[in-house]
């Protein structure tokens, strides 16, 4: 098998997406219900350093249990429904049981995953980097639409992948351990210190803390020859999508606005085609 997959790039790129589907349909779930489960502990936390009592504990919720439902009728979710992608077209995107219009947004996530997945396969080939990498664009997907969806980015996702970039960058994976440290460190440091500015010159948070340890995360996997990059375009992305809601929605420039997406998108793209993007502007501009 591995000889197959690492002979026939197509072969391991099908695999990729198949299992890209898969992922997808449990990051439903992720971005669904982690958001859930961390304001039911948070309360629980608040309510011991108030001294309130405490709220009795309900039935078991996790990313586990309860089994998946429709959110309307609360009709448990039967095996074949939860076919990615072919359940959606095969349900005509309506909820079996009560006719109600399934959200886009669930096969829209499996889709994107799968496509990332396949991306990521074709781009490193068989081997411990592509599943390096894989684990990063799941998490980043993830994050980014609890994001849009919270404007959080909660640390039990962040950190761990943090570590693990990391980690799997001291056995030199993507890059040497020193420039996945000292990415880290920059990346955190460059964030916070625009906010930090933002906030004496303003006296408003710009940003939340959330961006500093995702650009952090960012670093510990690309190096810091990819925060350049990434920050750069996600600015850029960022304030053309920020005047375009503004335009279109007749937003005040005050209304918060996530920007954990295009860090996200900008570091996944910096990681893997930095280098050529690079390349061919100095080509373009006459250095090389």
């Amino acid at each position: 098998m591995n000889l197959l997959l690492s002979e026939h790039p197509w072969a391991f790129t099908a695999m990729a997406l198949v299992l890209g589907l898969i992922v997808g349909s449990f990051l439903n779930v992720v971005v669904w219900r982690l958001p859930k489960m961390l304001e039911r502990e948070w309360r629980i936390q608040a309510q011991e350093v108030l001294g309130l009592p405490v709220d009795p504990i309900g039935p078991t919720y996790n990313l586990m249990r309860p089994n998946s439902c429709c959110p309307h009728c609360n009709q448990p979710i039967r095996p074949w429904e939860n076919i990615p992608l072919l359940s959606y077209l095969m349900l005509k995107g309506r909820c079996a049981h009560c006719q109600t219009p399934i959200s886009a947004r669930y096969p829209f996530t499996e889709l994107a995953c799968g496509l990332l997945s396949a991306m990521v396969a074709w781009h490193f080939g068989f081997g411990w980097q592509a599943c390096g990498v894989l684990l990063l664009s799941w998490g980043l997907l993830a994050m980014s639409l609890i994001d849009v969806d919270h404007q959080l980015l909660p640390d039990v996702l962040v950190l761990p992948l943090l570590w693990l970039g990391l980690v799997v960058n001291s056995f030199g994976l993507l890059v040497a351990l020193p420039d996945a440290v000292w990415g880290a460190v920059i990346g955190y440091m460059s964030l916070w210190s625009v906010f930090w500015l933002f906030k004496l010159v303003t006296g408003k948070d710009g940003m939340g803390h959330g961006d500093f340890k995702l650009l952090a995360l960012l670093g510990a996997w690309g190096g810091w020859q990819v925060l350049p990059m990434t920050l750069l375009m996600s600015s850029l992305v960022g304030v053309f999508v920020g005047l375009m809601l503004l335009r279109l929605r007749k937003a005040q420039a005050s209304t918060p606005m996530p920007f954990g997406p295009y860090l996200a998108i900008a570091g996944w793209i910096a990681l893997l085609w930095g280098g050529q993007i690079t390349d061919f502007y100095l080509q373009s501009v006459g250095f090389r």
